[in-house]
């Protein structure tokens, strides 16, 4: 099971191996006649000196074969029932492991107190030592299970097992910042007889804690280059590459940094999760430091389709990927009506140019890739060498070009462009003819008029002037919105825009700093904007209680919309009611007020949700109550207000289960106010 076992060294090594019931599977016709002759002892045997050893034997079996409830019996009976108190006390050491496993950390903290009291042989010393390590580095107690293992080293032997132990302290004195302490253990690896992997690893770390350590030492000259020149290392360059962008973007040098993360994904090691974290890296520089949304939306799409779903990363990365979908449609939004609106102040001429300048940039483009593009195929042809088929572009890495479908970042990216360009248009031949690019592009409405630049090329060379260009610059200048009504409407979407914008950052990618900028500028662009009581009160919410502008936005709230459901979650009554709501039971709550809903009594019923909903905010009760108060408004306040009610469930709460059945009573405009 063991050699099995495939250690992720991008995630902190567990100091004990996992039970896993998959990996046992090789194993378990062994376990299967393990449990059958330790039964035998507890059959047939009561009075065995052995009895005690059969059950561990049993509970240690059923536990790797996944049966969890018969395992911890086992255990548990031994705890109960046994003679011997070294049995007993190996029995709760193999139960404390289990309950850490199954993340039960308050059972398992509980058996560590109880044999934290109790006189252990030697073996059992340094297996309980081991496992509580094991359950603070489980628990995030880093600095605890650092400093247990400090007081288990001396009572290891040499061997592989100890060097992994090294390892996986080195890694939390890593998490804890503390470099030096943690290379002491880096080499303490290394004199315990590592695999070669372990090893590998072990070296690699060190030399990257060497640079925190000293952030001016040059990365060529610590030993990197020469670890990339062993060919035993031919399938680890991947790994090699990646520590050296981690460290270059550790000094802020991000063209490096991704040079070097291009060339790891370039040198195509066996290690597809290797791969997977190249790609989050990438994607987090290209989102965070160069703010190229589209192309970390693409990182994020090729790091889903390698990454393993049982990391801890995936389900963050998931949300995230889902996240930016929605902020790169409406950031395209925004970028796309502001380049059009400024188009539109322009003056005919000064537009007439500005429309045949896009198209001229297009053009040398293109024809400059093509120059290329026939170069490096004469050069392939006169040398022999393999021909670089993909154009230079976001990964690619100067003479190492990789051919773009065995890229899946590139190919989503590409599809990115297309889908930009020329929408979703059905395979046919020759699709790309200049005739027909006018009524495509008309079809498809780009999202921007510059984005013409970035489109695929027509199969003729165009001329200023020729049909072709002018119908192309007749289509670009049909987008403009150049009447009063389709500026209007033009405003109208990038207003929506900005709106849905904020929520993103507020809510699926928890930014608050980009949020408020992005309200503010709402507000600033958009004074009369419908959306103006819901972003007073999302700006209150997101401030930091020690920001003087928080209360500013409440004073505002309740002053410019005294009546709106906003106002009345940030009122004094609301406050006092939250403040009441540490000792009241909200399902009760909601009973209560569905209780009078039931009887017919909908005044009585809505104060009391109205009176309840501030008072749970953020909990999980706090969308039921809301759709409560919807049908209740139905019923006591008439159709405006119930549509007007339906219309802030949406907003307030867009990952609500119950936001499929609002929906579609919005879209059905449904009277019957009050329908479960």
């Amino acid at each position: 099971m063991k050699k099995a076992y495939r250690e992720d060294y991008n995630q902190l090594v567990p100091i004990l191996y996992p039970m896993d019931s998959v990996l046992s599977q090789s194993v378990k016709p062994q376990l299967l006649d393990a449990i059958k002759k330790a039964s035998i002892v507890a059959e047939k045997h009561q009075n065995s000196k052995w009895l005690d050893n059969s059950y561990i034997i049993l509970g240690k079996s059923r536990l790797y074969l996944g049966e969890w409830a018969d395992g911890l019996e086992a255990l548990r009976y031994v705890y109960a029932n046994g003679k011997d108190e070294s049995d007993k006390n190996d029995a709760l050491i193999l139960l404390m492991r289990a309950y850490i496993i199954k993340k039960d950390f308050s059972n398992a903290l509980g058996v560590a107190e109880y044999l934290s009291g109790q006189a252990m042989k030697k073996a059992s010393i340094k297996n309980f030592y081991l496992t509580k390590a094991y359950l603070h580095q489980q628990n995030g107690e880093y600095l605890t299970s650092v400093a247990i293992l400090e007081e288990t080293f001396p009572l290891l032997e040499k061997s592989p097992e100890t060097a992994r132990i090294h390892f996986a302290a080195a890694q939390m004195y890593d998490k804890m910042g503390q470099y030096a302490l943690a290379n002491k253990h880096y080499k303490s690896v290394s004199r315990n007889k590592p695999g070669y992997d372990l090893g590998f690893y072990s070296s690699m770390n060190s030399l990257q804690n060497r640079v925190f350590l000293n952030p001016k030492t040059d990365l060529s000259s610590i030993g990197f280059n020469k670890m990339l020149r062993d060919r035993k290392n031919e399938d680890l360059k991947d790994r090699i590459y990646f520590t050296m962008g981690l460290l270059a973007e550790h000094r802020k040098e991000i063209p490096k940094a991704l040079d070097y993360l291009q060339k790891a994904v370039a040198s195509g090691g066996k290690n597809q999760v290797q791969k997977a974290y190249t790609y989050l890296q990438l994607a987090r520089i290209n989102y965070e430091s160069l703010e190229r949304f589209d192309l970390s939306k693409a990182y994020y799409d090729s790091a889903l389709t390698v990454l393993p779903s049982e990391v801890p990363e995936y389900r963050l990365v998931s949300d995230r990927k889902k996240a930016l979908d929605a902020f790169v449609t409406q950031f395209n939004i925004v970028y796309a009506e502001d380049s059009l609106q400024k188009l539109a102040q322009l003056n005919p001429a000064a537009l007439d140019n500005r429309i045949d300048q896009i198209i001229e940039e297009k053009e040398r483009a293109r024809i400059e890739q093509e120059k290329k593009a026939k170069a490096d195929l004469a050069k392939a042809k006169n040398t022999g060498s393999p021909i670089a088929l993909a154009p230079s572009g976001p990964i690619g890495i100067g003479n190492e070009r990789r051919w773009e479908l065995y890229d899946a970042a590139l190919v989503n990216q590409g599809k990115i462009e297309f889908r930009r360009t020329w929408g979703n248009r059905v395979l046919e031949d020759n699709w790309r003819r200049s005739t027909k690019q006018a009524q495509v592009i008309a079809a498809n409405n780009p999202v921007a008029v510059d984005s013409v630049a970035k489109s695929e090329p027509v199969e003729e060379v165009m001329t200023k002037g020729s049909p072709a260009w002018m119908a192309l610059h007749e289509t670009l200048k049909k987008n403009i919105p150049l009447t009063e009504a389709q500026l209007l409407d033009s405003r109208k979407r990038k207003e929506d825009a900005l709106y849905n914008l904020g929520k993103i950052y507020r809510f699926d990618l928890k930014e608050p700093v980009p949020s408020v900028a992005t309200f503010k500028r709402l507000l600033n662009e958009f004074p009369n904007t419908q959306y103006k009581d819901e972003i007073y009160y999302l700006l209150y919410l997101t401030l930091e209680d020690t920001s003087p502008d928080k209360l500013t936005w409440r004073s505002k709230l309740l002053n410019e919309f005294p009546n709106s459901t906003y106002a009345r979650l940030v009122s004094d009554k609301a406050a006092e009611s939250r403040e009441a709501a540490g000792a009241n039971n909200p399902l009760k709550a909601y009973e209560d007020a569905y209780m009078l809903y039931s009887k017919g009594e909908f005044n009585k019923a809505l104060e009391d949700v109205e009176k309840n909903l501030p008072a749970y905010k953020g909990s999980i009760m706090e969308d039921k109550f809301a759709l409560l108060r919807v049908f209740m408004i139905g019923k006591v306040r008439g159709k405006e207000a119930y549509t007007q009610a339906i219309g802030e469930f949406i907003r307030l709460y867009p990952n609500s289960i119950y936001l499929p059945r609002l929906k579609e009573m919005q879209e059905l405009g449904t009277l019957s106010a009050g329908k479960r």
